[in-house]
């Protein structure tokens, strides 16, 4: 800053006290150069935390709700090195803390500043433990910066980062958002999202939300994209690659914004120019798309599924590419993923336990509209099903109620019992409630929790409340029945005995 010149007959005033700002963060700089660990000195060792999941009990972070995360990356043009990174974390505490909890492994972190004071840092298990120089006091907003590494290398089926044969795409469910940015990795905590991603001027790069700036630097370029509605930490995208973009209308104006090889975008298109037409479908079934974009994001990479990232689902190439998958396979795939948009995405689960209410509603669709449009018999889907069904849940627990994983191990959620299994829930209970009681429940259930989450007691409450019937034993036996119950209106359905040797 500019100095005044004093006349020299004057003598100098003392110099004033440092502000308490000041002083803290002449505090926080003396001890961030001798030791950040020193600020944690006084603490106990720090151990990981977790929200209390009981499917992932280490996953999430108490004292603290995120209202926004600001993310930077910066990518080199090689899909196998690190990307910089930086992830503001804009948050309220909600109870004092000593420290405050991210989820985050699989990366380097260099630097954390609280409000931008240096604070010390150190890792337990998959949570970055962060010491702030001051405690945090409940009601606070705060800003957590962390300057870190985001690292694509590593098992394909470990989530996070999927290598692309031109670059990069995410894939964070259920458990792997924070392998690629430090966060509140649960589906409880929805938040506001920000991405700037800076990559080779000759890569396309893509986010969900819609786009709202590029800035072109010669040999690289800087990409942002920011979502309007929050979203849950697994349902985040980022594409990088050589890609064509390709828009078209959707219903009411809705821009359909899909992304695709760009050698490949001529062949798909035979597949993109269906959405529209899915739209109109699922909004005539439960209303209005709930977010301001939709599209197809299409990968070459082998990845074993597809996922309904937010705004902008992730398919693999070979979905529409091999001859092997009949068109109404293709197309039924299609509508599961944007299902899930109602049913996963705005309206998310409070607990991994509630992902019957995603799968099974995804399900409920894809097999509803196959049969509307492929005359493929959901009710002989169903009773296949039926069939199976006590077997799925000897496998590994009812629909609501999955077994949870044994110490030191990881659970598998994705098994057919939260598929087809949670489908034939949905069947039953229009089975038992009739058609009109189930079309009124389906749409006041995604209009009532849109951009929320919402828990498995909160789907019976609303079906008791639509249907006005007291549905407790029809939804004890069904979502949390070690046997299958039997199905309204087929008393001639069967369930199959459980295989020898599978626990039940």
């Amino acid at each position: 800053m500019a100095h005044t010149p004093r006349p020299a007959a004057a003598p100098a005033p003392p110099p004033a006290p440092p502000s308490p700002r000041r002083r803290r963060r002449l505090r926080a700089a003396v001890l961030a150069a001798a030791s950040t660990g020193l600020l944690a000195a006084a603490l106990p060792a720090p151990t990981p935390l977790g929200i209390g999941d009981p499917l992932f009990p280490q996953l999430g972070n108490p004292g603290y709700d995120v209202l926004a995360y600001d993310i930077d990356l910066t990518y080199s043009g090689v899909n196998t090195e690190p990307l910089t990174a930086v992830t503001r974390v804009h948050a309220l505490v909600t109870a004092d803390l000593d420290r405050l909890h991210l989820d985050f492994t699989h990366g380097t972190v260099s630097s954390v500043t609280v409000d931008g004071e240096p604070a010390a840092h150190r890792t337990a298990g998959e949570d970055l433990v962060i010491t702030p120089e001051e405690p945090l006091t409940a009601g606070q907003p705060v800003t957590v910066t962390v300057r870190h590494t985001s690292d694509p290398r590593g098992p394909a089926d470990s989530g996070g980062w999927v290598r692309t044969t031109d670059g990069l795409a995410m894939a964070n469910q259920a458990d792997a958002a924070h392998r690629v940015f430090p966060s509140n990795d649960h589906p409880s905590d929805k938040a506001l999202f920000t991405f700037r991603i800076t990559a080779p001027s000759a890569l396309t790069v893509v986010a969900g939300g819609l786009p709202v700036r590029r800035a072109d630097h010669g040999a690289t370029t800087t990409w942002t994209y920011r979502g309007r509605h929050p979203m849950a930490t697994e349902l985040a995208q980022v594409s990088i690659g050589r890609s064509a973009v390709l828009h078209r209308p959707g219903p009411h104006g809705l821009p359909v914004r899909d992304v695709v090889p760009a050698a490949d975008r001529e062949a798909l298109e035979p597949w993109l120019r269906r959405t529209p037409g899915h739209l109109r479908w699922m909004e005539g079934k439960v209303g209005p798309y709930p977010f301001e974009t939709y599209g197809v994001l299409v990968a070459d990479a082998t990845t074993g599924f597809e996922l309904e990232t937010q705004t902008l689902s992730l398919f693999e190439k070979r979905l529409f590419t091999d001859t092997r998958f009949p068109q109404w396979y293709v197309d039924s795939v299609m509508v599961h993923e944007l299902a899930h948009q109602w049913f996963g995405d705005s309206v998310s689960p409070r607990a991994w336990s509630d992902l019957w209410l995603n799968e099974g509603h995804a399900t409920w669709y894809e097999a509803l509209y196959a049969e509307e449009t492929a005359g493929r018999t959901l009710e002989r889907r169903m009773k296949a099903a039926y069939a199976a069904s006590d077997g799925w849940r000897a496998d590994g627990g009812p629909p609501a109620a999955p077994r949870p994983p044994a110490p030191g191990h990881k659970i598998s959620l994705f098994r057919p019992v939260v598929y087809d299994g949670s489908a034939l829930v949905l069947y039953a209970l229009r089975q038992e409630i009739g058609a009109d009681a189930f079309a009124r429940l389906e749409r006041r259930w995604v209009l009532d929790h849109r951009d929320s989450t919402a828990a498995t007691a909160d789907f019976t409450a609303l079906a008791e409340q639509v249907s006005g019937r007291d549905l407790g034993a029809f939804f004890d036996g069904w979502l949390y029945g070690a046997k299958t119950p039997p199905m309204p209106g087929h008393p001639d359905w069967s369930a199959l005995p459980p295989r020898p040797g599978k626990p039940g």
